[in-house]
């Protein structure tokens, strides 16, 4: 186990003053359209994968910036012991932060060595489920009858488009654009699957393990 370098502490550090950030902006500044509100921050949560290339040190990244998120979004849901705190958690599925939380502790563990892979998992559940929520809200006239939730053609469309153009602009910012074009709207497709057929709530673990997974096997073995 490497030490903490400098990095390591200032990408801690970001990730902590980001997602307070976050979640003070949708506590306390805003109390109108709760569930657009919530998945913003869904979406906008998502951004963190910027802030990856900055960790030198698996255990960091696990242990510091993405584990501890785990005890934090439980104890801030309905389910909580000590009561919900958070709004952000109460609108929606209320272990929909959870969930999201342990994806990405999962993700930072297996493939801290390939950021990408991490990154493609992140961005299908964060921009795309939440694009796909939104638009499936305003503009969702076409409801996919064997879908296990309540979901739309106009949702899962805009969650493809979305999840395509923001992982391509991530893997361009990481330099790890796949040479094979088709590989992003394969892996986006089966992730777009994977949340038709999801629980509720169960999307934001299962999107961005299959989705990561798929590209990883795609591009590795």
């Amino acid at each position: 186990m490497g030490s903490m370098t400098l990095l390591d502490f200032v990408g801690v550090l970001i990730v902590y003053l980001y997602v307070g950030l976050l979640l003070y902006i949708f506590d306390f500044i805003s109390k109108k359209d709760s569930f657009d509100r919530r998945k913003l921050i869904h979406i906008m949560v998502g951004n963190i994968v910027f802030v990856l290339p900055i960790f030198d040190t698996r255990w960091v990244m696990v242990g510091l910036a993405a584990a501890p998120f785990i005890l934090l979004t439980f104890l801030m849901s309905p389910r909580s012991p000590i009561g919900p705190n958070s709004e952000a958690s109460n609108t929606g599925h209320d272990l929909g932060l959870f969930y999201y939380s342990i994806s990405w502790t999962i993700l930072a563990l297996l493939f801290f060595e390939n950021l990408e892979v991490i990154a493609v998992g992140i961005i299908c559940m964060s921009y795309g489920d939440g694009i796909a929520s939104l638009i499936g809200k305003r503009f969702g006239k076409h409801r996919i009858h064997f879908a296990v939730d309540k979901k739309s053609f106009e949702g899962s469309a805009a969650m493809i488009f979305g999840s395509i153009g923001m992982i391509s602009l991530v893997l361009f910012y990481l330099d790890a654009v796949p040479e094979n074009v088709l590989i992003i709207p394969l892996v986006v497709l089966i992730a777009t699957l994977v949340e038709i057929f999801s629980i509720r709530g169960l999307d934001n673990l299962l999107v961005a393990l299959t989705s990561s997974i798929t590209y990883y096997i795609l591009i590795y073995l």
